[in-house]
């Protein structure tokens, strides 16, 4: 459906039917089950790249780095805080879905490429990104550590993207409060420059940058333990819920 362009078709006629089953008896899955890449980007928001206090404009090109599928569940799952570290922390990010096959796509014709968008939690293992001189990788891809979802939203119009406001809660505080409006590398250029090297084909998944606000940028920091809730929300997509447990 997503290759095929035809996610809102099924939307507008899906919204004609009863529903089949109650949203309390079904388990949530990450909405793409399979995408061949989870591109992340990392360092997207003035404030987050003010919190690195190395005196350093904004950076020239985007950071990023993969994820693996298994690292992430879905809406109302909970995330699981790995034995190995009690640093498991939250970024809640807007995730863009690729619904049209494309290299070395130009800006203006970027938009034209998403098929959706849906939310994440970039769920991250703070002391295991700092495991090797060059890398995040380690940190970024403990099982089901981060969480996407609940649902995909059509991509239809460019206003629906320009200033979306983005926000994180933890048991209810307010803690990551930012607008797409801010974006150091906004959509278009993201699209650009990954397809300057990569392919992007449908179900790719490029999650596009967290606000200031992580539990790590706390003193003391402030990372999840069992029994938390954060909520990621963002306008015109609406809120990506996960608990949190410790691993079996």
């Amino acid at each position: 459906m997503i290759a095929a362009g035809k996610l809102s078709s099924l939307a507008e006629e899906a919204a004609g039917r009863a529903p089949d089953h109650g949203l309390a008896d079904i388990t949530w899955l990450p909405p793409v089950p399979a995408p061949e890449k989870i591109i992340c980007i990392g360092v997207n928001y003035p404030d987050r790249n003010a919190e690195y206090k190395d005196g350093q404009d904004a950076p020239k090109y985007p950071s990023m780095f993969m994820r693996s599928p298994r690292s992430f569940v879905g809406h109302d799952t909970p995330l699981v805080r790995p034995r190995a570290s009690a640093q498991l922390d939250y970024e809640g990010e807007i995730v863009l879905v690729i619904g049209k096959t494309g290299r070395h796509i130009p800006e203006s014709a970027a938009l034209d490429h998403i098929a959706a968008l849906t939310l994440c939690n970039e769920g991250s293992v703070r002391d295991w990104l700092r495991h090797a001189k060059f890398n995040v990788t380690q940190g970024k891809n403990f099982d089901s550590s981060g969480s996407l979802g609940p649902w995909l939203v059509p991509y239809t119009q460019e206003s629906q993207i320009a200033d979306m406001r983005l926000t994180t809660r933890v048991n209810g505080e307010l803690r990551q409060d930012d607008s797409t409006g801010r974006l150091i590398f906004p959509f278009r250029y993201l699209i650009n420059y990954i397809s300057t090297f990569a392919t992007l084909v449908p179900g790719d998944i490029i999650v596009t940058g967290t606000p200031t606000g992580a539990g790590a940028r706390f003193d003391p920091p402030r990372y999840l333990k069992p029994g938390d809730v954060i909520e990621v929300e963002a306008e015109g997509i609406g809120t990506l819920r996960n608990g949190v447990v410790d691993e079996a």
